[in-house]
């Protein structure tokens, strides 16, 4: 395994490790020195998962000691990946010693020329959604040379896309055109992306046929490759207790009642966002609990709350600024309606727990999970925004919510019944165990 050096790439690797060393297979990892510390905990076989560190070099221009994304801001993370070409010597070195079967990897794009030295076979894992892939990172995508592409271009999908509705708007769709900036020396990223799939034996996607399996179709015609699906490979969930403090304010409410809000460890909104946010929740006179990062500029959500908030909605509210226990929460029985980011872990949370889902989207990959989930599945309701905004108002977010809790509302029938279909097939027993026995089955057939 040669992940990315950021957590969001290195802990699915991970995870993917822990689900192969569960059939017996023995597991070599490459990582930087200091993510062994962030990763040990979560290496569940070390007998059969070994962790091989490796000093990251120095580049001009990264702050000394960077070795993970979460070392520096997201501008610099083009020489991150610099650093990590740099490596490649050293990564030849280790797999010649290691003499493996299967290397899988996603951002360094030259595995697959030491694989062709040393003999071995390559797996381009990736681990965001197919959709992702799908719709940007394809061969029919590569724009005219020396020509900047367009927003309205980049809204198109490519030719032969199969979703006429897992598709990005056009303030929407200028957010990717960063996939045609250098990530690298001399690289953009949508070239490292594009050519590490291209070279590969195969790819593989962390995602489900039930799901995707037309987009993942597509991928594989694109590029002329198999592709593996692996399942949502999430973690064992710990049947943890919540705690005492939110299992008592919870209880205080009928079933069903409580709509709860997170936005996952990276999301930080502006203040003023955040004040729409909570206002929106205000005005639907629901009960809520809300679980979000302070806003930028302030140092907790209490300071950033709008004037007289707090006693309209004492009782029934409360907004947090810490770490809540997620599952938790929304399997406790008042909780009936869950606002998320839709990022991956979140979109998987949400279609195996029992809460209405409203989705308010910030990134390219997590708009595109949006449209999946509430266009494609009809299981969620997005929030609308004004079409020239990145925002929503309150009174859409209101909207949102109480279409979607509204047992009588056409809306709220129709995504409460389509997701009770589909946990039925993604939460059952088998679901999870059966996606990473054909993927193995998959492995050896290559």
């Amino acid at each position: 395994m040669f992940p990315w050096f950021a957590t969001g790439h290195m802990t699915p690797f991970l995870h993917l490790s822990n689900k192969l060393a569960e059939k017996g297979h023995r597991i070599s990892f490459l990582l930087p020195n200091k993510a062994k510390h962030q990763l040990e905990h979560l290496n569940l076989h070390p007998s059969l998962i070994t962790f091989y560190t490796l000093t990251v070099p120095h580049v001009e221009g990264l702050p000394p000691g960077t070795e993970t994304a979460s070392d520096v801001p997201i501008f610099l993370t083009s020489l991150l990946a610099t650093a990590m070409d740099n490596m490649r010597d050293r990564v030849r070195d280790l797999l010649q010693k290691l003499k493996p079967s299967i290397v899988f990897y996603d951002m360094a794009h030259w595995i697959p020329e030491l694989a062709s030295e040393i003999g071995f076979k390559t797996v381009n894992y990736n681990v965001v959604s197919a959709a992702s892939i799908a719709i940007a990172l394809v061969p029919s995508r590569k724009p005219v040379e020396d020509r900047t592409i367009t927003g309205a271009e980049l809204m198109e999908p490519p030719p032969g896309y199969p979703s006429s509705t897992v598709l990005l708007r056009r303030h929407e769709a200028q957010g990717l055109s960063f996939i045609f900036l250098e990530f690298g020396k001399d690289i953009t990223f949508y070239d490292r992306i594009t050519i590490a799939m291209k070279r590969s034996h195969a790819i593989s996607i962390r995602t489900c046929r039930e799901l995707e399996g037309s987009l993942c179709d597509y991928i594989a015609r694109e590029y002329h490759k198999p592709v593996f699906l692996t399942g949502p490979v999430l973690p064992e969930s710990e049947k943890e207790d919540l705690q005492e403090k939110w299992a008592n304010w919870l209880k205080g409410f009928e079933p069903g009642t409580v709509v709860f809000c997170a936005f996952g460890s990276q999301v930080v909104l502006e203040k003023q966002q955040f004040q729409e946010l909570v206002l929106g929740f205000e005005l639907t006179g629901l009960p809520f609990l809300i679980a979000l990062k302070p806003p930028f500029g302030t140092t907790s959500v209490e300071e950033a709350l709008p004037e007289g908030f707090e006693g309209r909605i004492r009782g029934r509210g409360i907004v947090y600024g810490g770490w809540v226990q997620q599952p938790a929460i929304l399997s406790h029985p008042s909780v009936g309606c869950f606002v998320n980011h839709c990022g991956f872990g979140s979109m998987w949370e949400s279609l195996m727990s029992d809460c209405q889902i409203v989705l308010v989207p910030h990134l390219a990959d997590q708009i595109l999970n949006t449209r999946l989930l509430a266009e494609e599945l009809k299981v969620a309701v997005e929030v609308e925004r004004d079409n020239k905004s990145t925002w929503f108002s309150r009174e859409s977010l209101c909207r949102a919510i109480k279409s979607a809790m509204d047992r009588d509302s056409e809306v709220g029938g129709l995504i409460r019944e389509n997701h009770a279909k589909w946990k039925e097939v993604l939460a059952s027993p088998t679901f999870m165990g059966d996606c990473i026995e054909k993927f193995i089955q998959d492995l050896q057939e290559l």
